[in-house]
C-alpha cells in the first residue's frame, strides 16, 4: 500500500518533471519555493510538515499578489505578468479553500468555544483561527469573519 506523498515530496517531484519538460518558468518558481522551504528548515532546524509548507506557499502567494499590484500601478505589465505566472504555479500547492460561509461558521464556533465577547477578544480569536484555518482560507477573509462574529 502506497503512502501518500508529503507536500514537500510532491513539490520536489514536480521540479523534476519541470526539468524533464524543460519548462523553465515553472522550474524557476518551484526552485524558488524549495529554496524558501529549505531556508526555513535551516533557520529553525526543523523538518517542515505539510501545514508549515502551506504557510510558506501562502506567504509567497501574498508576496506575488502585492508585487502584481505594485507593478501594475507602476505601469510595468511585463513584470506583473511574470509574477502572475509564478502565482499560478504556487496556487497548485494550496489545499482547496473554504468559502465565506464555511469560514464564518468556523469562526463562530471558535468564538463560542473561547467564550469571546467584543472586539477586545479579537487577538485571542485570531490566534485560534490562524491554526484552525492555516492554508484553508485567506487570513484577510478570516479576520473579516472574526470582526463580524465579535460585532454581532
Amino acid at each position: 500500500m502506497d503512502t501518500p506523498l508529503s507536500l514537500k515530496d510532491r513539490i520536489t517531484a514536480d521540479m523534476k518533471d519541470a526539468m524533464r519538460a524543460k519548462d523553465a518558468e515553472r522550474l524557476g518558481t518551484i526552485r524558488l519555493l524549495l529554496a524558501a522551504l529549505k531556508q526555513k528548515e535551516v533557520d529553525e532546524r526543523v523538518t517542515l510538515d505539510d501545514a508549515a509548507v502551506v504557510a510558506i506557499v501562502d506567504k509567497l502567494i501574498k508576496q506575488r499578489k502585492d508585487s502584481i499590484a505594485a507593478f501594475q500601478q507602476a505601469g510595468r505589465q511585463d513584470l506583473a505578468d511574470k509574477e502572475a505566472s509564478e502565482l499560478l504555479v504556487l496556487q497548485v500547492y494550496l489545499p482547496e479553500r473554504l468559502d465565506a460561509e464555511a469560514v464564518l461558521a468556523g469562526v463562530r464556533e471558535i468564538v463560542a468555544r473561547l467564550q469571546a465577547k467584543g472586539p477586545g477578544d479579537m487577538g485571542r480569536v485570531m490566534a485560534a483561527a490562524k491554526t484552525e484555518f492555516a492554508g484553508k482560507a485567506e487570513m484577510s477573509q478570516v479576520s473579516a469573519a472574526v470582526k463580524q462574529a465579535l460585532a454581532g
